[in-house]
């Protein structure tokens, strides 16, 4: 069965995306952002959300790893400013429904929910260049990084929140990013 840990970034709605991983089937563990990757055995990795980049723990070390990532808001952020990309802060402020327009079909994690769809997400702050390596993916009228992807590291962010039920096709993001998590288990067992 596939493993999917969620890295809490005391985010309030951490509790939500490991659900909405479980109501997948998938087996799932939130883990406090302090635990060590090297003790972690799983076939993809949450960054959640939260509050500030000064509580986000061991979660950059998560990045080095050998298994896909989603970033959600702050998590998303996080891969963001590691690796190259600037985060600031967003005009827009805090939580609002917004119209997101997916830029990229074939992405592998929001490209089945083009044209466009409504989501449920803060912007206080977000990326503002996405880092080298990545394709933007997705853009909104009070954001032009609402969601990115380095699919040859296996590195996803969504600015939104889709484990929360404002955001339409959420359940969606995750059941996709599961598919990223299988296809690359198959792909390292392959090559074991």
């Amino acid at each position: 069965m596939t493993k999917i840990v969620v890295v809490d970034n005391h985010g309030q709605f951490t509790h939500l995306e490991r659900r909405a991983l479980r109501d997948l089937g998938v087996e799932t563990e939130l883990i406090d952002n302090d635990v060590d990757p090297e003790e972690v055995d799983a076939d993809g990795v949450v960054l959640s959300g939260g509050p500030d980049m000064d509580r986000i723990g061991r979660s950059v070390e998560y990045l080095e790893g050998d298994v896909p990532v989603l970033g959600i808001c702050l998590g998303m952020q996080i891969i963001g400013v590691e690796l190259g990309g600037r985060v600031d802060s967003g005009e827009y402020g805090g939580y609002a429904d917004v119209t997101v327009d997916i830029l990229e079909e074939d992405d592998p994690l929001v490209g089945s929910l083009a044209p466009e769809t409504r989501v449920w997400a803060s912007h206080a702050d977000e990326v503002k260049e996405v880092p080298e390596g990545f394709t933007l993916t997705a853009k909104s009228d009070v954001c032009g990084v609402e969601a990115m992807s380095d699919t040859d590291r296996d590195l996803y962010g969504v600015q939104w929140h889709p484990e929360v039920a404002h955001t339409e096709e959420g359940d969606e993001v995750f059941e996709n990013f599961v598919e990223i998590c299988e296809s690359a288990k198959v792909d390292a067992e392959a090559q074991a």
